[in-house]
């Protein structure tokens, strides 16, 4: 490999995202000859083909994953250096890719404003999904952080604790337990309940907390996002549990009410998570710091 050039990583590695010749050098601004043949040359100097076609489409071979792996380290270590040399002249300047779960959407753009506000040369990239897919992309190791409510158990990663965010009981502005104080959570079974796609931490902890006391929840409907849930409970389908956050938007207008549950609300946080052994940029460890600081006011 000492005789290959970045520009040919480069060149692999945008047809390896892209799947396509043609559509690597359209985003490189060169002709498809150019990169055929740049690419040759880095097969040569591997001495194994790095791609394999099938039919149309191109697939990495065995070596092609290993040298692709091998680019998203170096293209790592390259905007590490880049924020090394602009740290060492006072700036903050680089990349953040943080990917987080759909009810962290509610607060976590307000961080990353006031954030960015304070280093203007940070260039972000916001992820919202569910958790499902929020915990691939930490598999993959795609971002620098992703923010959870739930840490996962069954993989290696480092999670520390930011923010409170605490799950209440909501329902329509209008329903018989508005005004009733303490309400038992054996009455609260019997009400319908719209709850999160499984997997979801809401539902998780939820679930956890009605089965601690042997109680199982009656649930009417599943639905895939906050919103939804929020305008079926408006519209007096169900009761539901949220974070607190996903309220903070909607207080004034009165359509819902939190309900004063026995229990609850269910105390949990917020937490930020990475890979065990990834080594933070340094725009990730100053966002980390800001997250730290944000908790504490």
């Amino acid at each position: 490999m000492r005789h290959s050039t970045l520009r040919q990583l480069e060149l692999f590695e945008a047809i390896a995202r892209l799947g396509s010749f043609t559509r690597a050098a359209e985003e490189l601004f060169l002709t498809q000859p150019t990169v055929s043949m740049q690419i040759k040359k880095l097969s040569d100097t591997v001495g194994m083909p790095l791609f394999e076609q099938v039919g149309k489409k191109i697939y990495l071979t065995d070596i092609g994953h290993e040298l692709h792996r091998t680019c998203l380290g170096i293209s790592e270590h390259l905007s590490n250096f880049e924020m090394i040399a602009a740290d060492m002249k006072g700036l903050k300047k680089g990349k953040l890719r943080l990917a987080v779960v759909t009810t962290a959407k509610y607060f976590a753009p307000r961080l990353l404003g006031t954030f960015c506000q304070q280093y203007p040369g940070v260039d972000v990239s916001l992820k919202v999904s569910n958790r499902e897919r929020v915990l691939e992309r930490l598999a993959s190791n795609l971002d620098d952080l992703y923010i959870l409510g739930l840490p996962p158990v069954d993989v290696d990663v480092v999670a520390e604790a930011f923010l409170e965010n605490n799950l209440v009981v909501i329902a329509p502005a209008n329903h018989p337990l508005a005004k009733k104080k303490r309400i038992p959570l054996e009455r609260l079974v019997k009400e319908p309940f719209l709850l999160r796609e499984p997997g979801s931490g809401t539902r998780m902890a939820t679930e956890r907390k009605f089965d601690e006391s042997g109680l199982k929840l009656k649930m009417r409907m599943e639905l895939g996002s906050n919103e939804a849930i929020k305008q079926a409970v408006i519209g007096g389908l169900g009761v539901s549990v949220l974070s607190r956050h996903t309220l903070e938007l909607d207080t004034p207008s009165k359509q819902f009410v939190v309900l004063d549950v026995k229990g609850f609300p269910i105390k949990r946080h917020w937490y930020f998570v990475y890979p065990s052994g990834k080594k933070l940029s340094i725009i990730a460890r100053t966002f980390v710091d800001h997250l730290r600081q944000a908790s504490q006011v």
